[in-house]
């Protein structure tokens, strides 16, 4: 195998390839990434047995040449060495060589490297998912869909289910969900396939890889899978990761049908006021911050401490419909779901002081926060 390529061009690449690769993994060759060279381009191929990358570099695209001199092969070298070598290289153009015997040279203007490779062969054969269905979404959408339900999984492995994301489609509606227990995150968007499925359960780890290596362009991703396993694919990319085995639970029913209290607020606002309360609250244990409705669409936020001391500020809302209301929460999970609306003003829908609560974009999106509320008072 023989190519000459831009160095710029190949560091993109290692680093996508990079976070699928880990140093503990129980096969030894995975601790290697894999080159492999043909006319169209080489091809970087990377896993840890949950996740799989493989990166594409054209030969050439737009007329512009990213790798020339191809002479047709493959290898395995330590991800260890190999891409710290690549960076600190000292021209724009990268010649990689490699002999019968495994025998890799890697030569950029003066700087020359001898490296011992390993053998393609016994690289397990990964990214094969051979299915007929499949369908597309733009990837900024299916990032928005990402980074809007994955915060909400589980850290916690005594319910691994709950550690990914659940994705059902039906009638044309594709569906994210993910939820600790204590906070749920979902979103709805319509997709023009004939496909359904249920209970396809993502790693929460693997969504959050993905989100990284994706450009945000309007370019459409291709998904598919098998029994255990989820292929996103875009031009140059493959990303495969196993899905979590287990039945998710049935989370449509926490939703409440009803509210008691609605409030409607700007979402900045709010977020900063729970930000300066959470300041004191995060001394004590799970950063519990209250809410309760005054007169004149007026709410008030307090923080306290029983050491360091208390905060309270007075936010002005709206509209307040409905009962009156005091009630406490977790202010990191109210921040982590006012961020993830990306909207102006939203709406918030109580049912009672120990009941969940529903946030929902006052644009319609069909976007659900849920939160359990903490008792104190």
């Amino acid at each position: 195998m023989k190519f000459i390529i831009e160095r710029e061009k190949l560091i993109a690449s290692i680093q996508d390839v990079m976070k699928a690769i880990s140093s503990r993994t129980a096969i030894p060759i995975l601790t290697g990434m894999k080159l492999e060279a043909t006319q169209q381009g080489i091809t970087l191929t990377g896993s840890d047995s949950d996740i799989s990358i493989e990166s594409f570099i054209p030969a050439e695209n737009e007329e512009h040449v990213n790798v020339e001199q191809i002479e047709e092969g493959s290898i395995v070298l330590g991800a260890r060495y190999f891409p710290d070598i690549i960076r600190k290289l000292p021209e724009s153009k990268v010649e990689i060589k490699t002999d019968d015997n495994l025998k890799v040279l890697i030569r950029s203007g003066n700087a020359e490297f001898n490296l011992n490779g390993q053998d393609p062969e016994e690289y397990p054969q990964i990214l094969q998912v051979q299915t007929e269905d499949s369908f597309e979404l733009p990837i900024d959408l299916l990032k928005n869909l990402i980074k809007q339900t994955v915060f909400a999984v589980s850290n916690m492995e005594t319910r691994p289910i709950l550690t990914g994301v659940n994705l059902t489609l039906k009638d044309g509606i594709l569906n994210f969900t993910a939820t600790d227990s204590h906070r749920l995150a979902s979103r709805d968007i319509p997709v023009e396939t004939n496909m359904e499925f249920s209970n396809i359960v993502i790693p929460g780890k693997s969504l959050n890889e993905l989100n990284k290596i994706l450009d945000d362009t309007e370019e459409k991703v291709e998904i598919s899978m098998t029994n255990n396993q989820i292929l996103f694919r875009t031009k140059h990319l493959k990303f495969m990761s196993r899905l979590l085995e287990g039945n998710y639970p049935e989370t449509s029913r926490l939703i409440p049908s009803e509210s008691k209290t609605t409030i409607s607020v700007n979402t900045k606002k709010l977020l900063q006021t729970i930000d300066r309360a959470s300041l004191l609250a995060k001394a004590e244990h799970n950063n519990v911050v209250r809410l309760m409705t005054k007169g004149n669409k007026m709410i008030e936020i307090t923080g306290s401490s029983s050491e360091i001391g208390e905060v309270v500020e007075d936010l002005s809302v709206q509209s307040i419909d409905g009962e009156e209301l005091k009630i406490s929460f977790s202010s990191k999970y109210m921040m982590d779901a006012l961020r993830a609306m990306e909207v102006d003003e939203v709406n918030i829908e109580f049912t009672g002081a120990m009941r969940p609560f529903v946030l929902r974009p006052q644009n319609d999106d069909p976007i659900i926060q849920l939160i359990l509320p903490v008792r104190t008072y």
